[in-house]
């Protein structure tokens, strides 16, 4: 199995990456800037991990690593899309190109890299869906696409763009045995939610059932879950991991 996961060089995509690598699939990702994980991963899973610096807005850029991965691994089963930015700040006071940001490495940067997953997808040669799992696509939402939170309104947007498009693309990829879902994380406690004010910390921890921020480890089952022949029944859904929100 081959899988892309974006974003994948710390939280979430990282630890994404380092659990489909504990089951052996090959890995590819990218990320705008590397880290000491994602190069020791690469280091131990030589062969096995792929990881180039690419912006998850820049189309171009996303479509060759893809065919780049496809050439070198010659399938793609398997397509995460997690790479996002965040903002805090009211919307009266945000600017155009916060809101340009937001829009094209959330949700454009995500389309596109779920459609170079797809194209491949749809001509390679079909997979035993019973012993290795479908063809999936899981796209990385937020607990604030459907239950909002102050100061995140355009990043809210951007989550909740994603939500529509499984959706509509689960429909769309049915009959051609794609799977294509999202997970919807509350707040973690990783670099994306960093930029958040201690104050909005506390009420988000306050108002969880079990106390506290999540971490990747809390979610990454979710994702390890829905890519797998266990989940080849579960298509158009939006599994929230939230500690109860």
């Amino acid at each position: 199995m081959t899988s892309i996961v974006s974003g994948g060089s710390r939280g979430l995509g990282l630890a994404a990456v380092e659990a489909l690598l504990a089951r052996g699939d090959a890995v590819a990702t990218f990320s705008r800037t590397g880290s000491p994980a994602i190069e020791a991963l690469a280091s131990r899973h030589a062969g096995r991990l792929v990881h180039e610096l690419i912006d998850a807005a820049d189309a171009a850029a996303v479509r060759g690593f893809v065919a780049r991965v496809a050439d070198r691994f010659g399938r793609i089963d398997h397509c995460v899309a997690n790479a996002a930015i965040a903002h805090e700040g009211v919307l009266a006071t945000t600017t155009d190109a916060e809101i340009d940001a937001l829009l094209a490495v959330n949700l454009a940067g995500s389309i596109v890299l779920v459609r170079e997953c797809v194209r491949q997808m749809l001509v390679q040669p079909r997979a035993d869906a019973t012993a290795v799992g479908s063809p999936s696509v899981t796209v990385i939402s937020s607990i604030v696409a459907s239950r909002g939170s102050p100061g995140l309104t355009v990043y809210a947007a951007t989550k909740a763009g994603l939500e529509g498009f499984a959706r509509s693309l689960a429909r769309e990829l049915g009959p051609r045995g794609i799977r294509v879902n999202a997970v919807a994380p509350g707040f973690l406690e990783t670099d994306l939610s960093a930029s958040l004010s201690p104050d909005n910390r506390s009420r988000i921890a306050r108002r969880t059932a079990l106390g506290r921020l999540g971490t990747a480890a809390d979610v990454v089952g979710a994702i390890d879950f829905l890519t797998s022949p266990a989940a080849a029944f579960i298509t158009a859904q939006v599994l929230t991991v939230d500690g109860g929100t």
